[in-house]
């Protein structure tokens, strides 16, 4: 890449409530949360999944709802469905992409979350759009 860009390093969604959102992050999602960095003057909180992790940026006001979203990787998507549901989360099902099952959710802030279950590597030449 002519940047120099290697893949994805982070999201940062905002949060107004570190409480109920280190709730629903780290209890409901089951992210694990992580220490944030000691040079940090405001608050943040970190959890980290793999090689990538997510900021929670803690503000007065919530974000304005939009269609911005991050997506989690699922191993089954209808149990994911069954397990929100369950929780009293209604999952909002969205258009569906070849080779997947995915559906929304949204965190106590309203921020969207995307979670996907890929069958198969998505093709751009067999599953994309023709131009």
């Amino acid at each position: 890449m002519p940047a120099g860009i290697t893949g994805l390093d982070h999201v940062s969604v905002i949060v107004t409530d570190p409480v109920r959102s280190r709730y629903f992050y780290g209890r409901i999602l089951g992210l694990q949360e992580i220490p944030q960095p000691k040079t940090f003057s405001f608050q943040v909180i970190w959890y980290d999944f793999g090689p990538r992790q997510l900021h929670l940026l803690v503000k007065k006001e919530a974000d304005s709802l939009s269609p911005r979203h991050f997506a989690l990787k699922v191993e089954d998507a209808e149990a994911s469905r069954a397990y929100f549901r369950g929780l009293g989360i209604s999952p909002a099902e969205t258009t569906p992409i070849p080779g997947a099952d995915r559906f929304f959710i949204y965190d106590p802030d309203g921020n969207r979350i995307e979670l996907i279950q890929w069958f198969r590597t998505y093709d751009p030449q067999t599953d994309g759009a023709s131009s």
